[in-house]
């Protein structure tokens, strides 16, 4: 038997053929997505834009499945008609309006050019104004809705960024039958569904980014939708009642997605969820263990038992069954990684992928502190601990000699400090966290950052054994539907696995690592708004120290 999962990434669409008996990947097949740069559409006017096509999204759906299946059929042992499921993860959150037929508004020809009825890719933060009113108002009126995401709502999310279509741009809202989240939207699509009241809704994007929760009732109450904007409190009942866990199937495949797709009618669709949260179950998820999706963002994913949830301020949300179910899982990352690396190699320093090569080399024969730098991993926002978007990066201790190479080098560390935070905020908590596992492209490739991050962390890294992990996941839920064995967790075990490959930390590294996570803390507090008596004065002298000291 055989599953597909679909991973619908910040610029690319990827499908995996996947085994269900030992998770031998039969073939794989990357979409990228045509429109704007790189797959975002983006506004020169305004940075903090960022949206996408559903017209790429459908197009990538069948080439990448096209092509994995393609690919898979160079095996004798792969047969299309034993493929049991399909499983979809996306990037969230990722809302777009539908129309009555749940159909993209953006594919009407009314508005073909407005970005407002395209998808709101979850690095759109021009909502942020409308987050900071939900956070005032929860605090004021809901508290516990807010308990349970960190006790901060983010501009990344659900009900800010439709709030902020409706201040706008009217017209869209007024035209949207709904709003559906991209991880919902595709197993709908899929099954043939034609009304956004039939979709089936996963509580991975429910819990994480829409308030939902079964203790009030699943969304928020109406009388609080209604102090944001009575026309907010109306489109409640335009959405969804309930949302469940991906034991539960979406749906099957309808004939039409069938032939598209050169696939049997009636395969198994799994609920949808966010890649991150699947990309942990792509890495084999228990309790006790911190799953790192590292990607153009951060993802960081925990699960804990039901009788031991608590609140954890700060981070993205603890929902029950949003990873696997039977667990409470946990949410949190870091709003860019490989984007900032990116922009330094790309659009500062004007390189490509040579470029990222040559300063890698560089900066891994440097040691921890030689430069004097160090800096804030801000670049877009802060998502964990302090969840505000307004936050900018930083980087301090610049000389007239400071290299390219020292300077990415210090970007590198600044993202192992902040997910030590995350780490510590959790742990702090009662998170137990005895192992990390890291996944993608990041993880896979750079061994200097690998080691970087064992040394902030001082934890070992261990890196999962399939390069698409969050594909991977969607696989294994496809084939928990699919019915391939008896629970999710066999599932899991068989299809699932790591790498012979670990980053132990080094003793002289990790001592001076701590000098500076000292003074990245102080930085973190000081600017973040933690604490208004952060003693700055200190913080380039002592970088001066450590490089002295590093050096001689």
């Amino acid at each position: 038997m055989f599953s597909i999962g679909i991973d619908y990434g910040t610029n690319s669409v990827r499908a995996l053929v996947v085994g269900c008996d030992d998770g031998f990947e039969y073939g794989t097949h990357v979409y990228n997505y045509p429109s704007g740069d790189q797959g975002v559409l983006l506004d020169p006017s305004d940075p903090l834009l960022a949206r996408q096509s559903p017209a790429d999204y459908l197009k990538g759906l069948e080439e990448s499945v096209r092509g994995a299946l393609a690919e898979a059929s160079k095996h004798k042992a792969f047969d299309p008609q034993k493929v049991i499921g399909i499983g979809v993860d996306s990037t969230g959150s990722s809302p777009l309006p539908v129309d009555e037929n749940n159909g993209a508004l953006s594919m009407d020809p009314r508005f073909t050019d407005n970005l407002n009825a395209y998808c709101w890719l979850w690095k759109d933060h021009t909502s942020w104004r409308e987050a900071e009113k939900i956070t005032a108002l929860g605090k004021d009126e809901r508290p516990e809705y807010l308990a349970m995401v960190g006790d901060t709502y983010s501009s990344e999310w659900w009900w800010s960024k439709i709030w902020h279509c409706l201040n706008v741009d009217r017209s869209v809202f007024d035209a949207a039958a709904s709003w559906v989240e991209l991880a919902d939207w595709i197993p709908s699509v899929l099954a043939g569904v034609k009304a956004p009241a039939d979709v089936k809704r996963g509580v991975c994007a429910a819990g994480h980014k829409g308030l939902y929760n079964p203790k009030w009732g699943g969304l928020p109450d109406k009388e609080f939708l209604g102090k944001l904007d009575p026309a907010i409190a109306d489109l409640r009942d335009r959405l969804y009642d309930t949302a469940q866990d991906i034991s539960v199937p979406a749906g099957t495949l309808c004939p039409e997605w069938a032939e598209k797709l050169g696939l049997p009618e009636g395969i198994a669709i799994a609920t949808g969820a966010f890649d991150n949260h699947l990309g942990s179950i792509g890495c084999g998820i228990e309790e006790g263990m911190l799953v790192k999706v590292i990607g153009t963002s951060t993802c960081d994913c925990a699960i804990v038992d039901l009788s031991k949830s608590d609140t954890i301020p700060g981070v993205c949300g603890i929902v029950e069954g949003s990873i696997l179910p039977g667990f409470f899982g946990i949410e949190a990352g870091q709003s860019a990684v490989g984007d900032i690396f990116k922009w330094w190699v790309e659009r500062v320093c004007q390189g490509g992928p040579d470029l990222h090569r040559e300063l890698t080399e560089e900066a891994t024969a440097m040691k921890p502190g030689q430069s004097g730098l160090l800096a804030l991993d801000w670049n877009n926002g802060n998502r964990t601990i302090l969840v505000d978007q307004r936050l900018t990066g930083l980087i301090i201790g610049q000389t007239l000699y400071s290299t390219r190479a020292e300077i990415y080098r210090a970007l590198v560390e600044a993202t192992a400090f902040g997910a030590r935070a995350i780490v510590e905020r959790m742990t702090d908590f009662g998170v137990p966290i005895d192992k990390v596992v890291c996944a993608g492209g990041i993880a896979e490739k750079n061994p200097m950052l690998m080691q970087i991050y064992a040394d902030v962390m001082n934890r070992t890294m261990l890196v999962t054994r399939s390069a698409q992990t969050c594909a991977l996941g969607a696989a294994v839920a496809a084939a928990a539907v699919g019915g391939s064995h008896e629970t999710i967790g066999e599932t899991t075990r068989a299809m699932t696995g790591l790498k012979d490959i670990r980053y132990d930390p080094i003793p002289e590294n990790v001592a001076i690592y701590e000098e500076l996570y000292g003074l990245y803390l102080t930085l973190h507090d000081g600017f973040g708004g933690i604490t208004r008596d952060s003693d700055l004065s200190k913080v380039m002298k002592d970088l001066i120290d450590i490089r002295e000291k590093v050096r001689g």
